[in-house]
């Protein structure tokens, strides 16, 4: 019987010098999503101007990043 034989991979510059991943959000601001979340769930979050019910998830995730990045969160700028 014959064994095969493993060659071993010598790390090359694009593996050595890969960046890091750092978290984007902080923990205030995903507490500041999580209770925007329950409001949108109890009918109790009111959209900016008009005042209508928020329905949406994402309309609820984006109403609680904008609050959060309001109290000065870590939280990315928007695109």
């Amino acid at each position: 019987m014959a064994t095969k034989k493993r060659s071993m991979k010598k790390p090359t510059a694009k593996r050595a010098t890969r960046k890091s991943s750092k978290r984007k959000y902080g923990s205030a601001a995903g507490k500041q999503v999580k209770r925007e979340m329950h409001e949108m769930k109890r009918g109790k979050l009111k959209s900016g101007r008009s005042g209508k019910k928020v329905t949406s998830r994402k309309q609820a995730i984006a109403i609680g990043l904008s609050e959060a990045r309001k109290k000065g969160a870590k939280v990315p700028k928007k695109k």
